[in-house]
């Protein structure tokens, strides 16, 4: 079976469990979207557990995981901080902000990516769990976002990282659209020390009007009744599809920001807007990386044990950066 197809069975089943669009969904619904995959509580949760384990990754048992908290915004952030043994003083950081349409998800469902570029990389990976909407509507996810990036290039990320070496941020879906607007941000504020963005399938453009988000309505994983309960809930009436302040391809100026790999997916609604901003970063004179995943949709970097090109993703991402943080 194709993994599009695969993935799909997925997430049919997980849409049933869920019972209705995110635009939907109570206050308390989307709470409880934002834990783990498996919850702990539930019956027979250690043995669903394992399972999930073999679809979403098992992380790396060298990794020591540890719960901190980092500096937002508007206060302390509860955060995941994944250390390799081969981490030491001056060690490269990789901040991860991960997806979920500025909504749903957190850091315990990215373990597995965490700890692979922890393990592969010889960095600390902190994994930012931002506050989120409808409680917390744009631009705060991005002020957050922007907030620790600068702490940890300005400030060193205090005892939490302890004097970091490089810095690179790692991100997908809606966290791909945050990092970019952080990297935007500490270019204008002249802040240096950002050595790559990963950005895994972004977001850039929440007018959402590109060809891929209008053709590509039903596709497993993100649908368009999705994005537009995302965008909804995260715009809130405040601010434009095409503000500069949440999408990153309306920004003017894209010039003298970090090297960038951008990674995108065939069946994908965000795969154009992610493919333009790689074109006007290129265009900009930023180095650019753009790969194209075939037969696979959103989120499949998430989903390496139906997903094989999961970890091709996460090796063209080791590959793309390794030389960055060891000649910065």
């Amino acid at each position: 079976m194709p993994v599009a197809r695969r993935i799909h069975a997925l997430d049919a089943l997980r849409r049933r469990a869920r019972g209705g669009d995110i635009a939907t969904m109570s206050l308390e619904e989307i709470r409880a979207a934002r834990g783990p995959i498996v919850p702990d509580g539930v019956r027979g949760a250690d043995l669903l557990q394992r399972l999930a384990r073999t679809i979403t990754g098992t992380p790396r048992p060298e990794v020591v995981t540890t719960e901190v908290t980092v500096p937002g915004a508007a206060g302390p952030l509860p955060a995941r901080r994944h250390e390799p043994p081969s981490s030491a003083p001056g060690a490269p950081v990789l901040l991860h902000l991960h997806g979920g349409g500025w909504v749903v998800s957190g850091p315990l469902n990215y373990d597995w990516i965490c700890a692979e570029l922890a393990a592969e990389l010889g960095a600390v990976v902190v994994s930012v769990d931002y506050r989120k909407a409808p409680e917390h509507p744009a631009p705060a996810a991005a002020d957050d976002a922007i907030a620790v990036a600068r702490w940890i290039l300005t400030d060193g990320g205090g005892t939490e990282l302890g004097a970091p070496g490089p810095v690179v941020v790692v991100v997908d879906s809606a966290g791909g659209n945050l990092a970019a607007l952080a990297a935007i941000a500490v270019r204008d504020a002249g802040v240096s020390g950002l050595a790559a963005q990963l950005l895994i399938y972004p977001a850039t453009d929440l007018t959402m009007t590109m060809p891929s988000a209008t053709e590509l309505t039903h596709e497993p994983v993100l649908h368009r009744a999705d994005m537009e309960g995302f965008v909804g809930h995260y715009l809130a009436d405040e601010l434009a599809g095409d503000d500069p302040h949440v999408s990153p391809l309306y920004v003017d100026d894209l010039s003298g920001l970090a090297p960038a790999c951008i990674q995108t997916a065939q069946f994908d609604p965000l795969r154009d807007e992610g493919a333009a901003y790689a074109q006007r970063l290129s265009a900009a004179g930023v180095t650019v990386r753009h790969t194209e995943y075939v037969d696979v949709p959103h989120g499949f970097v998430s989903l390496p044990g139906l997903a094989p090109s999961a970890r091709q993703a996460v090796a063209e991402l080791v590959q793309f950066t390794r030389p960055l943080i060891n000649h910065t």
